[in-house]
């Protein structure tokens, strides 16, 4: 069992990272579910409890005009629901892209395609960074890319590119090591997913000149010097 310096949405303690999924009774909506997290006090928060709010990223996205993705991302993650960590960033990182690419001039249902990534995205449990080998805002990317691709298990090109751009945004946050932060993790994914949308689909979002990180005060694991955003 691996200790790791965190706080708790309920008391602040520290939360502890278990080597096996147990059933946990969520302490906000008291659902059980399986977990490998909980706080060193007991609690456990439940993924749906931890994304509530989520849905409020859609007037964002459906009032903006910008092709910059971080820009959205950076208004979604301001919004109170979001967490310094958490799986609200497995939603949010294949909608900040969904809408920058619709506003660059992508062919996309907006309001559909958004509805589609939360329901996807809310599959993609918190921790998987560390329990899956696959971090979930990496795998963000590749939900933007299939509802935008409108891909399937029965496709053929973009099948195969959308595992690649997962791929491509896994490798670009891996290069970076651990522990995870999911607002560092988030911003590498979607510069990723920028590259490869102009490469492969032709649209070109925006790429901001710099990313400075202004969060690095609420994280207990953050990498300091070591994170490409910390300027």
């Amino acid at each position: 069992m691996e200790k790791i310096s965190d706080e708790c949405l309920i008391c602040g303690a520290p939360l502890e990272y278990l080597d096996q999924a147990v059933p946990m009774s969520c302490s906000i909506c008291h659902k059980t579910t399986l977990s490998n997290a909980r706080c060193t006090e007991g609690h456990y928060v439940c993924d749906g409890c931890h994304t509530s709010g989520v849905d409020q990223i859609v007037s964002i996205c459906l009032s903006e005009r910008s092709t910059n993705p971080i820009a959205l991302l950076e208004r979604m993650m301001s919004l109170p629901f979001c967490h310094m960590h958490g799986p609200e960033h497995h939603i949010m990182v294949s909608a900040a892209l969904i809408t920058a690419y619709r506003n660059a001039g992508g062919a996309v249902a907006l309001p559909q395609a958004l509805s589609e990534a939360i329901a996807r995205g809310k599959q993609v449990p918190g921790g998987v960074c560390g329990n899956w080998g696959a971090c979930g805002a990496g795998i963000s990317t590749g939900i933007f890319w299939s509802i935008v691709t409108k891909s399937s298990p029965l496709a053929k090109e973009s099948w195969a590119l959308g595992n690649r751009m997962t791929s491509h945004a896994l490798n670009r946050i891996s290069e970076h090591g651990g522990p995870r932060c999911c607002k560092r993790d988030a911003y590498l994914a979607i510069l990723a997913a920028i590259e490869f949308t102009q490469e492969h689909l032709g649209i070109t979002m925006e790429r901001p000149s710099k990313i400075v990180c202004t969060r690095s005060s609420m994280n207990n694991q953050c990498i300091g010097s070591d994170c490409p955003f910390n300027l």
